[in-house]
């Protein structure tokens, strides 16, 4: 799979951008939120394998990547599930497996609420759940001005291991976060930072995950600076069905910095 193969189709009234590859059970690849931000640069390097077993699909989330962005849209969690429905419905996927990562993963909660029935099983990367202390990465994405430098700063407060910010990438998430209206889409989902004191996130309250019924896997690095370990734990002590793992030295992006582990993970939760 290759940048290249990028497919368009609509959805929700976006033309929304998506890679598919793979055949069998739907999995759907949900990316995070911050500058630059994309499906391939979320998941391009563990599509093609988890492709071996499923039929892989990594739509952007209407007002990221290369999907459409409107000034006259009202961007929240009901908009966003609804343009991830009609996404299914317009790419022919009527029930899937899903794998999301922070803001991905709270479109997977919000999937589980709001339309169960499109649901198999969920997993959960460093997703933001209860109300938290806004982190110095979170902060950094709404203060966040587009240039290259100012773009490895920021992807300096994600991994553990620094040495996978490579050039390639910051240049490559720096040109995706100049768009038009990319970074006035971030600053809809996140909180602006307080000039004093705490900024305070909320994600899913307690009471709304107990109501999910999806056998759910949460993932966490153990180091995470961008979504705080503490709500990998909320998560757990409230979905009925869910257990924990928690990846030592690791940061923000688990499929990468343990990216072995990872599939592997994956790999034994949804099985065939």
């Amino acid at each position: 799979m290759q940048e290249s193969d990028r497919k368009f189709v609509q959805a929700a009234g976006h033309a929304t951008a998506y890679f598919e590859v793979g055949t069998g059970p739907a999995l759907l690849l949900l990316h995070g939120s911050g500058p630059g931000v994309s499906g391939w640069t979320n998941w391009a390097g563990v599509m093609d394998e988890l492709a071996t077993r499923y039929r892989v699909v990594v739509p952007d989330i209407a007002g990221f990547g290369f999907t459409e962005f409107k000034d006259d849209t009202h961007y929240d969690i009901k908009f966003w599930v609804n343009h991830l429905v009609e996404f299914m419905d317009a790419v022919g996927i009527d029930k899937a497996s899903l794998v999301g990562n922070s803001f991905g993963g709270a479109m997977g909660i919000g999937l589980a609420l709001f339309n169960p029935e499109r649901l198999d099983k969920l997993v959960l990367l460093g997703t933001p759940a209860g109300t938290f202390t806004q982190t110095k990465g979170l902060a950094g994405a709404w203060l966040y001005e587009p240039s290259v430098d100012n773009m490895r700063a920021l992807m300096e407060l994600f991994p553990y291991n620094k040495e996978l910010i490579t050039d390639a990438l910051v240049q490559s998430r720096y040109e995706a976060s100049a768009r038009p209206g990319a970074q006035d889409a971030l600053r809809k989902l996140l909180p602006k930072p307080n000039e004093e004191g705490e900024t305070l996130v909320k994600g899913f309250p307690e009471k709304a995950l107990k109501n999910i019924q999806a056998p759910t896997l949460i993932l966490h690095g153990r180091e995470d600076g961008v979504v705080p370990m503490q709500c990998g734990l909320t998560l757990l002590a409230n979905i009925p069905n869910s257990d924990l793992f928690v990846f030592g030295q690791c940061g923000h992006w688990v499929q990468t910095e343990q990216r072995a582990k990872f599939l592997q993970q994956v790999f034994n939760f949804i099985g065939e």
